[in-house]
């Protein structure tokens, strides 16, 4: 008998495996489909390695830094800025903490105003002061309600130019609403991260991540296309009627599978997104590994990247992999919807955009859990006796809101079984 039978091999379930196993204890981690990583995944397409929507890895992420090792990620850096399109032309705004040399032109890029590059400045210093846990607890008012990240800002006086032009389609494309419904707790939590570190990828695609976790717990750890019927306190039934037991039960799954199990959670609202993919003869970014928005109030990209331009094994050789995120509405038919985001783009990059060859269209309906308090206070939720909850629904939704989450159950249980009160950070 296993001490954990931990249910889904994404970030979570993953993480919560390994953070037991240092310790000594006995888990596996079961797998309804066929390969890890959960959301977080890369397919093969024509020789270039396409992310399943475009994500990165924020290299500040404190639980990251515990369980990955970066430098077997091969992790190629994103440059601490951004190229802004906007109705005055096409402006380059930098981090001046990371790019001193980029001041000047961040200050005359017309994105906002003077005040408001001020205030982006005064940001980042509300975003970092203080322990890293007291960042949930900021966008609180008085009497505890939580602000909206949009409420956030205009409380802080932004301009509607800087919202426009920069804080929406930056913002927009990390939280995946336009809106800026979500609690201003993430907006500060993200500014904290970009500010304490950089946006990254692996080498050869997001899912090197939940790669490099599940191969630290051998070929045993991981078992793939083991569906789970269903799942209580002390063992799990798979759908061909085999019974894994074990001490304690962790559900690593989304909150709608989770649901199915044992019925006693709910589902939850989701943010979606589509991303599109074309394969290019040159990067239309030169080879500099940026990150471009759209700023100028119109068209269905909200922003584009370069994959080649920023790590290695993207793409076969000589050839770059290109990346728009739409958000909002888009047409359904995959023909009409790339031609539109072609007319787009030709503006900005030329003609050589129709020769951009089409790889991917991902609709993904759950991107990212809408979820109404965010936060590590979210801690290790028990079901029942021995049955626990773990996810990014449970924190933030994110990289380290997932990886947290499977970490601090494993804590738990490593209490309950008595195989210490912490876990090993390396």
């Amino acid at each position: 008998m296993h001490d954990v039978v931990i249910v889904g091999a994404g970030l979570a379930g993953l993480t919560c495996a390994r953070a037991l196993r240092a310790k000594g204890a006995s888990c596996v981690v079961l797998e309804a489909g066929d390969a890890v990583g959960g959301r977080v995944r890369t397919d093969e397409v024509a020789g270039f390695r396409v992310d399943r929507g475009f994500q990165v890895l924020l290299t500040a992420y404190p639980t990251a830094r515990r369980w990955l090792d970066y430098t077997a990620l091969g992790l190629g850096k994103f440059e601490p800025g951004a190229l802004v399109a906007t109705p005055d032309g096409e402006a380059r705004v930098s981090d001046p903490f990371r790019r001193p040399s980029g001041l000047l032109e961040t200050w005359r890029a017309p994105v906002g105003t003077t005040g408001d590059k001020l205030r982006i400045a005064a940001l980042r210093l509300a975003s970092t002061a203080g322990a890293s846990e007291a960042v949930w607890l900021k966008g609180e008012g008085n009497d505890g309600a939580m602000r909206t990240t949009a409420a956030e800002l205009a409380a802080r006086g932004f301009s509607p130019v800087m919202l426009e032009r920069f804080l929406r389609p930056w913002l927009g494309g990390i939280f995946l609403e336009r809106e800026l419904a979500t609690p201003a707790s993430m907006l500060f939590f993200v500014y904290r991260m970009f500010s304490l570190g950089y946006a990254a990828l692996p080498a050869g695609g997001m899912q090197r991540i939940p790669e490099q976790l599940a191969a630290a717990l051998g070929a045993e750890g991981v078992v793939l296309r083991a569906r789970v019927a269903r799942a209580g306190a002390g063992a799990v039934e798979l759908l061909d009627g085999r019974i894994v037991p074990a001490r304690h039960v962790v559900l690593a799954t989304e909150r709608e599978e989770a649901t199915r199990l044992v019925d006693e959670i709910g589902g939850a609202a989701w943010r979606s997104v589509i991303n599109v993919q074309w394969s290019a003869a040159r990067s239309p970014m030169g080879g500099e590994p940026v990150l471009w928005l759209n700023g100028r109030g119109r068209g269905m990209i909200n922003n584009l990247v370069v994959p080649t331009d920023v790590a290695a094994g993207y793409a076969p050789a000589g050839q770059s992999l290109v990346s728009a995120t739409v958000l909002g509405d888009a047409p359904e038919d995959e023909e009409e919807l790339t031609h539109a985001l072609g007319l787009e783009l030709a503006e900005r990059f030329g003609e050589e955009v129709w020769n951009w060859r089409p790889l991917a269209v991902r609709r993904i309906r759950r991107a990212l859990p809408v979820l109404g308090r965010p936060g590590t206070g979210h801690g290790p939720r028990e079901l029942r006796d021995r049955l626990w909850i773990c996810g990014d629904h449970r924190a933030s939704a994110s990289i380290e809101g997932a990886m947290a989450s499977g970490e601090a159950v494993a804590t738990t249980i490593l209490c309950r079984i008595g195989l210490g009160n912490d876990v090993d950070r390396r």
